[in-house]
């Protein structure tokens, strides 16, 4: 399958307004921020935007909003993978309705599944739509990893063109990476990884951090697929500091702090989620004002 995604693809958090609910305003501006500031695709509902906490309606007009926003000029890819098999065909299918582009399907979370239970739910998620399909691998949040091999197994699919690969393991990313179709893309779930896991064959990253130093990753990212990689690398060690920076709390509170910091107001995190610390704040500050972002 052609990557239409591009190799940088931004993983956006959902505005909320003082009563926590969902802010579509906000989410069609920030989504248009994203598009004119080196995001090509634009996650919808994942994990940065804190899905678990989301409905199912209000995924679906989230969808909505953002595909409008944006149309023709970034691709809008769809989190609609959840720990329940039917769900996720449910709001992949409203997904689909919406006119989005694709949909990221994340590893299910808290039921361990074994992983031939995993290659089934993927399997019949993916032939349930002719949306090309995004798998998402991030052990640290699942509590299960998805196998090389089963990766590999599902790349056979016709619909499933990519690998969101957040598992931190390079021998495991390799495999996928030399074993994997023709075609098939292997992005970098962590943006502190993103020129590690190019320079072994990734593709591109499904980035936090696009939210603010878009362009900047973009610079990395083609600087090293034009051959550049000093440049490259220069650009991976100047944005070091940000990258770590978005994770001094739980993904997305310091992203959503920057923003708001920021001027780009996104509003605050539900609960279970919670308000960075005033010494978190400040260290966040401190690498926002290093970065001369701020």
């Amino acid at each position: 399958m052609n990557n239409k995604f591009g190799r940088l693809i931004t993983a956006m958090v959902t505005p909320f307004n003082d009563q926590m609910e969902v802010d579509y305003q906000r989410a069609e501006e920030l989504a248009e921020h994203l598009a004119a500031n080196g995001s090509q695709s634009i996650v919808v509902a994942g994990t940065t935007g804190e899905s678990p906490t989301l409905s199912v309606e209000e995924k679906e007009k989230l969808f909505q909003t953002v595909v409008q926003a944006v149309k023709g000029k970034a691709s809008v890819i769809a989190g609609s993978g959840s720990n329940s098999t039917e769900q996720s065909i449910e709001i992949t299918r409203r997904a689909e309705a919406a006119g989005v582009d694709g949909v990221m399907l994340v590893v299910p979370y808290y039921n361990k599944p074994p992983q031939e239970g995993l290659y089934l739910h993927f399997k019949k998620i993916a032939e349930s739509t002719g949306l090309p399909v995004m798998l998402y691998n991030v052990p640290g949040r699942t509590s299960v990893n998805l196998s090389a091999q089963i990766t590999i197994r599902l790349a056979q699919m016709d619909n499933v063109f990519a690998i969101k690969e957040a598992s931190g393991d390079l021998e495991q990313i390799s495999q996928i990476i030399n074993e994997t179709p023709e075609g098939f893309s292997v992005y970098s779930g962590d943006d502190s990884m993103t020129l590690p896991m190019m320079s072994i064959g990734g593709y591109g990253v499904v980035s936090v951090a696009g939210h603010i130093i878009g362009e900047k990753i973009k610079d990395m990212i083609d600087a090293f697929a034009s051959g550049n990689v000093g440049q490259a690398a220069a650009l991976h060690s100047q944005l070091m500091p940000i990258f770590k920076g978005m994770f001094i709390s739980t993904n997305p509170i310091p992203v959503k702090t920057s923003l708001n910091l920021l001027g780009k107001n996104v509003g605050p995190v539900r609960l279970p989620l919670i308000e960075m610390t005033v010494e978190q704040q400040e260290s966040l500050k401190a690498i926002l004002k290093n970065a001369g972002l701020l």
